[in-house]
Protein backbone atom coordinates (compact mmCIF):
# COMPACT_ATOMS: atom_id res chain seq x y z
CA UNK A 1 0.00 0.00 0.00
CA UNK A 2 1.95 3.04 -1.11
CA UNK A 3 0.48 5.52 1.46
CA UNK A 4 2.72 7.76 3.65
CA UNK A 5 2.42 7.43 7.22
CA UNK A 6 3.17 10.41 9.49
CA UNK A 7 4.50 9.03 12.58
CA UNK A 8 5.71 10.96 15.87
CA UNK A 9 8.93 9.56 16.82
CA UNK A 10 8.21 10.41 20.52
CA UNK A 11 10.62 12.71 22.63
CA UNK A 12 14.14 10.75 22.36
CA UNK A 13 14.44 7.28 24.40
CA UNK A 14 13.86 4.62 21.23
CA UNK A 15 11.45 2.83 23.32
CA UNK A 16 8.97 5.59 23.98
CA UNK A 17 8.32 5.34 20.11
CA UNK A 18 4.45 3.82 19.90
CA UNK A 19 4.22 -0.11 18.95
CA UNK A 20 2.54 1.23 15.80
CA UNK A 21 4.89 3.32 15.19
CA UNK A 22 7.84 0.82 14.94
CA UNK A 23 5.94 -1.17 12.97
CA UNK A 24 5.67 1.21 10.48
CA UNK A 25 9.36 1.87 10.36
CA UNK A 26 10.31 -2.03 10.32
CA UNK A 27 7.79 -2.32 7.13
CA UNK A 28 8.77 1.32 5.35
CA UNK A 29 10.22 1.64 1.59
CA UNK A 30 11.81 4.96 2.76
CA UNK A 31 11.95 7.20 5.35
CA UNK A 32 11.97 10.94 5.84
CA UNK A 33 12.71 11.79 9.48
CA UNK A 34 13.81 15.19 11.17
CA UNK A 35 17.30 14.62 11.64
CA UNK A 36 17.66 17.50 13.65
CA UNK A 37 15.73 16.32 16.44
CA UNK A 38 14.77 13.00 15.84
CA UNK A 39 17.03 10.26 17.72
CA UNK A 40 19.17 8.37 14.96
CA UNK A 41 18.87 5.29 16.99
CA UNK A 42 15.21 4.72 15.85
CA UNK A 43 16.62 4.19 12.12
CA UNK A 44 17.35 1.05 13.38
CA UNK A 45 14.20 -0.05 13.30
CA UNK A 46 14.48 0.19 9.38
CA UNK A 47 15.48 -2.43 7.13
CA UNK A 48 18.80 -2.99 5.07
CA UNK A 49 16.88 -2.00 1.83
CA UNK A 50 15.40 0.69 3.71
CA UNK A 51 15.89 4.23 1.68
CA UNK A 52 16.59 6.74 4.17
CA UNK A 53 16.45 10.86 3.97
CA UNK A 54 17.33 13.46 6.35
CA UNK A 55 14.68 16.01 5.71
CA UNK A 56 16.99 18.60 8.16
CA UNK A 57 18.69 18.97 4.74
CA UNK A 58 15.74 19.20 2.14
CA UNK A 59 13.48 21.81 1.33
CA UNK A 60 9.18 21.21 1.38
CA UNK A 61 9.28 20.76 -2.47
CA UNK A 62 12.50 17.64 -1.91
CA UNK A 63 10.25 16.03 0.67
CA UNK A 64 7.47 15.62 -1.56
CA UNK A 65 9.24 14.66 -4.47
CA UNK A 66 10.71 11.83 -2.09
CA UNK A 67 7.30 11.07 -1.17
CA UNK A 68 5.98 10.90 -5.04
CA UNK A 69 8.58 9.02 -6.49
CA UNK A 70 8.17 6.43 -3.45
CA UNK A 71 4.23 6.41 -4.12
CA UNK A 72 5.06 5.59 -7.77
CA UNK A 73 7.12 2.68 -6.83
CA UNK A 74 4.31 1.48 -5.32
CA UNK A 75 6.59 1.72 -1.81
CA UNK A 76 5.49 2.69 1.99
CA UNK A 77 7.26 6.10 3.00
CA UNK A 78 6.99 6.59 7.03
CA UNK A 79 7.86 10.60 7.79
CA UNK A 80 9.28 10.40 11.26
CA UNK A 81 8.66 13.76 13.13
CA UNK A 82 10.09 14.28 16.57
CA UNK A 83 7.63 13.84 19.53
CA UNK A 84 3.84 14.26 18.43
CA UNK A 85 3.91 15.41 14.53
CA UNK A 86 0.77 17.70 15.77
CA UNK A 87 2.96 20.04 17.63
CA UNK A 88 5.07 22.07 15.36
CA UNK A 89 5.50 19.39 12.97
CA UNK A 90 4.84 21.39 9.96
CA UNK A 91 2.67 18.60 8.60
CA UNK A 92 -0.23 20.38 7.08
CA UNK A 93 1.64 21.50 4.51
CA UNK A 94 2.99 18.50 3.81
CA UNK A 95 -0.67 16.78 3.73
CA UNK A 96 -2.11 19.75 1.64
CA UNK A 97 0.24 19.09 -0.76
CA UNK A 98 0.00 14.75 -0.88
CA UNK A 99 -3.68 15.34 -0.79
CA UNK A 100 -3.28 17.77 -4.60
CA UNK A 101 -0.99 14.65 -5.61
CA UNK A 102 -3.59 11.81 -4.94
CA UNK A 103 -1.48 10.34 -2.15
CA UNK A 104 -3.22 8.34 0.79
CA UNK A 105 -1.61 9.32 4.16
CA UNK A 106 -2.08 8.39 7.72
CA UNK A 107 -1.25 9.50 10.99
CA UNK A 108 0.06 7.76 13.73
CA UNK A 109 0.25 9.63 16.83
CA UNK A 110 3.67 9.75 19.37
CA UNK A 111 4.32 10.93 22.61
CA UNK A 112 5.70 14.47 23.24
CA UNK A 113 8.32 15.95 24.88
CA UNK A 114 6.04 18.08 26.60
CA UNK A 115 5.18 14.66 28.51
CA UNK A 116 8.23 13.80 28.82
CA UNK A 117 9.45 16.91 30.79
CA UNK A 118 6.85 16.48 33.05
CA UNK A 119 8.29 13.04 33.71
CA UNK A 120 11.86 13.89 34.00
CA UNK A 121 10.20 17.05 36.51
CA UNK A 122 8.42 14.42 38.29
CA UNK A 123 5.40 17.09 37.61
CA UNK A 124 1.72 16.94 37.31
CA UNK A 125 0.76 20.02 35.14
CA UNK A 126 -2.85 20.28 36.67
CA UNK A 127 -2.74 20.14 39.72
CA UNK A 128 -6.21 20.99 41.92
CA UNK A 129 -6.61 23.96 43.26
CA UNK A 130 -3.32 25.28 41.36
CA UNK A 131 -3.72 25.30 37.67
CA UNK A 132 -6.42 23.48 35.37
CA UNK A 133 -5.20 24.70 32.20
CA UNK A 134 -1.90 23.30 29.89
CA UNK A 135 -0.58 26.13 27.71
CA UNK A 136 1.45 24.92 24.88
CA UNK A 137 3.21 27.58 22.90
CA UNK A 138 6.40 29.46 22.04
CA UNK A 139 8.10 33.03 22.23
CA UNK A 140 7.90 35.20 19.23
CA UNK A 141 11.06 34.93 17.37
CA UNK A 142 12.40 35.09 13.32
CA UNK A 143 8.54 33.25 13.47
CA UNK A 144 5.90 35.49 14.48
CA UNK A 145 2.89 34.05 16.45
CA UNK A 146 -1.06 35.35 16.30
CA UNK A 147 -1.36 38.51 17.40
CA UNK A 148 -3.09 37.93 21.06
CA UNK A 149 -0.49 35.11 21.68
CA UNK A 150 2.16 37.07 22.67
CA UNK A 151 3.62 35.57 26.25
CA UNK A 152 2.67 38.52 27.81
CA UNK A 153 -1.23 37.98 26.91
CA UNK A 154 -1.26 34.34 27.61
CA UNK A 155 0.99 35.05 31.29
CA UNK A 156 -2.18 36.77 32.63
CA UNK A 157 -4.29 33.26 32.57
CA UNK A 158 -1.69 32.40 35.04
CA UNK A 159 -2.13 28.33 33.89
CA UNK A 160 1.25 26.12 33.65
CA UNK A 161 3.33 27.23 30.66
CA UNK A 162 5.49 24.79 28.26
CA UNK A 163 7.43 26.48 26.28
CA UNK A 164 8.86 24.99 22.59
CA UNK A 165 11.25 26.19 20.76
CA UNK A 166 12.19 29.68 23.46
CA UNK A 167 15.35 27.85 24.93
CA UNK A 168 17.64 30.44 23.24
CA UNK A 169 15.46 33.54 23.90
CA UNK A 170 15.17 32.90 28.18
CA UNK A 171 15.46 36.63 28.58
CA UNK A 172 13.04 37.75 26.60
CA UNK A 173 10.89 35.03 27.57
CA UNK A 174 11.44 35.40 31.45
CA UNK A 175 10.67 39.56 30.68
CA UNK A 176 7.90 39.11 28.48
CA UNK A 177 6.19 36.90 31.10
CA UNK A 178 6.79 39.12 33.79
CA UNK A 179 5.69 41.94 32.01
CA UNK A 180 2.11 39.39 31.50
CA UNK A 181 1.89 39.65 35.55
CA UNK A 182 3.40 36.72 36.25
CA UNK A 183 5.58 37.36 39.78
CA UNK A 184 9.53 36.73 39.11
CA UNK A 185 9.33 34.10 42.05
CA UNK A 186 7.18 32.14 39.59
CA UNK A 187 8.71 28.49 39.46
CA UNK A 188 10.41 27.77 36.43
CA UNK A 189 12.46 24.85 34.44
CA UNK A 190 14.44 24.11 31.73
CA UNK A 191 14.31 20.41 30.98
CA UNK A 192 17.06 19.51 28.30
CA UNK A 193 16.50 16.49 25.79
CA UNK A 194 14.18 14.81 27.77
CA UNK A 195 14.27 10.98 27.69
CA UNK A 196 17.51 10.74 26.20
CA UNK A 197 20.74 9.69 27.85
CA UNK A 198 21.74 13.25 28.02
CA UNK A 199 18.35 14.59 30.17
CA UNK A 200 19.16 17.55 32.47
CA UNK A 201 16.67 19.84 34.66
CA UNK A 202 17.63 22.77 35.86
CA UNK A 203 15.09 24.17 38.30
CA UNK A 204 14.61 27.67 39.47
CA UNK A 205 12.06 30.96 38.85
CA UNK A 206 10.80 32.98 36.30
CA UNK A 207 13.71 35.88 37.43
CA UNK A 208 16.67 33.73 37.06
CA UNK A 209 15.42 31.74 34.20
CA UNK A 210 18.21 33.03 31.86
CA UNK A 211 20.82 31.70 34.62
CA UNK A 212 19.69 28.11 35.16
CA UNK A 213 21.56 26.72 32.05
CA UNK A 214 23.33 26.99 29.46
CA UNK A 215 21.12 25.26 26.63
CA UNK A 216 20.02 26.83 23.71
CA UNK A 217 18.29 23.63 21.60
CA UNK A 218 16.27 20.65 22.08
CA UNK A 219 14.88 22.06 25.13
CA UNK A 220 11.49 22.50 26.88
CA UNK A 221 11.24 25.58 29.54
CA UNK A 222 8.24 24.95 31.90
CA UNK A 223 6.25 28.23 33.81
CA UNK A 224 3.95 27.76 36.68
CA UNK A 225 3.23 26.77 40.29
CA UNK A 226 2.52 23.52 39.79
CA UNK A 227 6.54 23.18 40.61
CA UNK A 228 5.88 24.65 43.80
CA UNK A 229 5.26 22.70 46.98
CA UNK A 230 1.26 23.59 47.59
CA UNK A 231 -1.86 22.19 46.25
CA UNK A 232 -4.99 20.66 46.88
CA UNK A 233 -5.56 17.35 47.35
CA UNK A 234 -8.07 15.45 44.49
CA UNK A 235 -11.92 15.32 45.24
CA UNK A 236 -11.91 11.91 42.78
CA UNK A 237 -9.98 10.33 45.95
CA UNK A 238 -11.75 12.06 48.86
CA UNK A 239 -13.09 9.72 51.40
CA UNK A 240 -16.30 11.88 51.06
CA UNK A 241 -16.94 12.14 47.51
CA UNK A 242 -19.23 9.85 45.70
CA UNK A 243 -18.21 8.71 42.31
CA UNK A 244 -20.00 6.31 39.67
CA UNK A 245 -17.79 3.18 41.60
CA UNK A 246 -18.17 4.22 45.07
CA UNK A 247 -20.24 5.97 47.88
CA UNK A 248 -18.44 8.96 49.64
CA UNK A 249 -18.64 8.68 53.52
CA UNK A 250 -19.82 11.96 55.58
Amino acid sequence: MNRVHFVGAGPGAPDLITLRGKTLLERAGVIIYAGSLVNPALLEYAQETCEIHNSAEMTLDEVIRVMAAAAEKGKETVRLHTGDPSIYGAIREQMDRLRALNIGYDICPGVSSFCAAAAALEAEYTLPGVSQTLIITRAEGRTAVPEGEQLAALAGHRATMVLFLSAGMLDKVSRELIAGGLPPETPAAIVYKASWPEERVFRGTLGNLSTLGDVEKTALVVVGNILGDDYELSRLYASDFTTGFREGQP
